[in-house]
């Protein structure tokens, strides 16, 4: 064998190895992503719960998109949100299937009065389209003979109106229930895919007749924001969690990259006695979790009367651990000792002072683990749960988001609502995902402190 057809073989074996090792990591990310994709689709449906799953429901149809948006626009003039407003004219068809030998269905129409959400919702002031619309008799408009489901017989389409004569508010939504006496009776068709069957497939429910393509397709989404709503403000609970989560995830990534960069400073670069028992008492401290001493911290808040407040998390720091949060601190010791001394020697031969030296030379060359800390202090306190709970317990409007979404499980998670728990859970990820993407290049080289160029 040759040298060139060795050379060649190894190249082979190269590749091979690379693509065995890129086709197990490619698959397992499928693996992994596929779950995440059955979540989000789960999401959007009703029942995220149905046995066997299904990846074809009423709310991912185009028909229905373009249905929707029609009848949100004839509702209220909105085909992004629908709703039901004064003026409103929409025009519904409904069609069964009736076997042979089975009578037609005469359907009853009408528009039950439905509360949104349980418990916070439950309570609110809310009107109804009950009370404001206006059903006008049904009318048989085509029949005609066919199959379905190897099955012979006849396709009933039935259509009417529902009006809002008048004057008055606009409603958020328009459900409509239609009653026959034979469940043996199916729906087939209508103007918009229905939410659900009820009483043993007697009674086609919807939800929203006039929901608007945003309103159908992305309903639970919808729902987070208009059903839970504070009983001493009005306001969406959980537009008032998220922005609690901002300005506390703010206001620590500030307070951490401050105080962590100092004291990693201080210890990577001061010479003072004990220097190496501290680094090593902090080393030890990564091993006490917040269990061990939140009794303690919790004492300290309730004396200083910060119990249920944003100040009170603020001050307790990082998973209530104080304002310096030791990884970050040990991210930034591990930085600053690649910088070169030069740079600090420099300073100090033109009058500098350390301080002067810290904040004008050395912070600003820290930019990849600045963007490290950030991530990590920020993901942290977004995901914080445990002592948030501790600390914040009333009322609801003080929550963080992980809080709130807790408070969902605890409302709605009897009933099995837990299409509006997923939805809730996918936009706390939101910030998490745009605020990595924006310093992920900073996260990979502070984390492998690779120093600085020039």
């Amino acid at each position: 064998m040759t040298d060139e057809q060795r050379t060649a073989r190894r190249i082979r074996r190269r590749w091979a190895k690379a693509a065995w090792i890129y086709g197990f990591m490619t698959a397992l990310g499928c693996l992994l992503l596929g779950t995440f994709v059955v979540a989000i689709v789960a999401s959007l449906k009703d029942n995220p719960l149905e046995y066997p799953f299904r990846f074809s429901f009423a709310q991912i149809k185009p028909i229905n998109w373009v249905a929707a948006w029609k009848l949100g626009n004839r509702g209220a003039g909105d085909p992004w949100l629908g709703g039901f407003a004064p003026g409103a004219d929409i025009d519904f068809e409904v069609t069964y299937f009736v076997p042979e030998g089975r009578d037609k269905p005469n359907p009853k129409v009408s528009v039950p009065k439905r509360r949104s959400g349980s418990r916070m919702g439950a309570v609110s002031q809310q009107e109804h389209a009950t009370d404001y619309a206006v059903v006008s008799a049904i009318q048989e408009k085509e029949t005609r003979s066919g199959v379905y489901e190897e099955q012979s017989g006849t396709f009933v389409s039935y259509g009417f109106k529902v009006t809002y004569p008048g004057e008055g508010p606009l409603i958020e939504k328009l459900p409509l229930n239609i009653t026959i006496r034979d469940r043996k009776l199916k729906v087939v068709d209508s103007s918009l895919g229905g939410n659900r069957i009820e009483r043993r497939g007697r009674v086609a429910s919807w939800e929203n007749i006039t929901p608007g393509v945003i309103g159908y397709v992305f309903r639970n989404y919808v729902r987070t924001f208009n059903e839970a709503q504070s009983l001493e403000t009005g306001r969406s609970l959980f537009l008032t969690w998220t922005m609690n989560s901002f300005v506390l995830g703010f206001a620590k990534v500030v307070l951490t990259l401050l105080l962590s960069s100092m004291a990693g400073y201080a210890l990577a670069r001061m010479e003072f006695p004990g220097k190496t028992g501290l680094f090593a008492l902090v080393l030890v401290s990564l091993t006490v979790p917040v269990q061990v001493r939140f009794i303690s911290n919790y004492l300290v808040l309730k004396d200083l009367n910060m119990l249920n407040s944003m100040w009170g998390m603020i001050f307790s720091g990082v998973d209530g651990g104080g304002f310096v949060g030791i990884p970050q601190v040990f991210i930034f010791k591990q930085f600053f000792e690649n910088l070169p001394r030069s740079l600090e020697e420099a300073s100090f031969l033109d009058g500098a002072t350390p301080i002067d030296t810290f904040f004008r030379i050395i912070l600003p060359l820290a930019g990849p683990a600045m963007g490290a800390v950030t991530i990590i202090t920020f993901q942290t306190v977004w995901n914080e749960f445990f002592w948030s709970l501790v600390v914040l317990t009333s009322p609801q409007d003080v929550y963080t988001l992980p809080i709130g979404l807790l408070s969902f499980r605890n409302a709605y998670g009897v009933a099995g609502d837990w299409g509006l728990i997923l939805a809730g859970a996918f936009l706390s990820m939101i910030p998490i995902v745009i605020l990595f993407v924006i310093f992920q290049r900073y996260f990979v080289e502070g984390i492998a402190s690779t120093g600085v160029k020039g």
